[in-house]
């Protein structure tokens, strides 16, 4: 009977580690981390937890099979490149959840807790700061983010547009005397209000707006 109690133990626990995967990543998409979307990255949260945990609760107590495992682990490597230090973190999050759940619920837990958290809380705090016209973080092109895109080409320099915090790049051809400006925006309501602004000035030869769906 014990021993049926400790097996179910250890499948409750797969269990919470899968949930916790997904729920990390639910975050992420909440925040408009698009790149978990794809089916790797949804096989990799869900998986990695688990795996760590089962590894982490075979080799507890048996130093030879811990020596065994680490040189077989060795062997291992991630092929993918990582494309930032933030997905990196996570990967090493999802490690140290499995890993911790063969030692303690709480602070598996509570680890859950601290990354949903911040995940959830820097979006937050982006919101508030932006309604006081201040920048917690800025986005990128390379975050793996959906973002509505704008594209104006102007003969002459235009303030607003240099100063909108939302400018990914201005380009100057001194040939032409054309600029060209490229903005990404997360919110499409705060793109809309940008060519409402511009719509008007003359020295604007074309604007290309994308959403995003």
């Amino acid at each position: 009977m014990e021993l049926l109690s400790e097996h179910l133990n250890k499948i409750l626990t797969i269990v919470f580690l899968i949930f916790s995967g997904l729920l990390i990543r639910t975050s992420l998409l909440l925040i408009s981390q698009t790149w978990v979307r794809a089916y790797h990255h949804t096989g990799t949260f869900l998986l990695l937890p688990s795996i760590a945990y089962v590894i982490s609760t075979i080799i507890a107590g048996n130093i030879a099979l811990s020596l065994g495992m680490i040189g077989a682990l060795s062997i291992v490597r991630f092929r993918n490149p990582v494309k930032s230090p933030f997905e990196l973190v996570l990967f090493f999050g999802l490690l140290t959840l499995g890993i911790t759940a063969s030692v303690s619920t709480l602070w598996t837990m509570l680890l859950l807790a601290v990354i949903v958290g911040v995940i959830l809380g820097i979006e937050l705090i982006q919101k508030v700061c932006s309604k006081f016209n201040i920048i917690f973080y800025s986005l990128s092109f390379n975050e793996g983010i959906e973002l509505n895109t704008l594209e104006i080409e102007s003969t002459e320099s235009v303030l607003i547009l240099e100063s909108n915090s939302n400018i990914k790049s201005k380009i100057f051809i001194k040939e032409d005397n054309t600029y060209f400006y490229k903005f990404g925006f997360q919110d499409k309501k705060h793109l809309d209000e940008l060519v409402q602004n511009i719509k008007d000035i003359k020295t604007i030869n074309k604007i290309d707006v994308e959403y995003i769906n």
